[in-house]
């Protein structure tokens, strides 16, 4: 495991190390998707793949918003 320290700037970001992008492959533009858990931060690149899922998803979830939903889920 590496450990590498980075500075949180006035506007809220932070610079990845060289080492780190170039261990992960990373490219200017890439996206990085950071997940929150117990206090802790970990960061993972984010592939096309994820980013196709996740659309999908979130395509797949919609249909479950509309009005007729809410009512019928109301009493649950």
């Amino acid at each position: 495991m590496t450990i590498e320290l980075a500075t949180l700037t006035a506007k809220g970001q932070v610079t990845v190390s060289k080492a780190s992008r170039t261990a992960l492959g990373l490219r200017q533009g890439d996206q990085l998707s950071w997940e929150l858990q117990d206090g802790a931060v970990r960061v993972k690149p984010v592939t096309p793949m994820d980013l196709t899922y996740l659309r999908g998803l979130e395509a797949g979830l919609q249909e479950w918003t509309s009005a007729a939903d809410d009512e019928a889920f109301a009493d649950l």
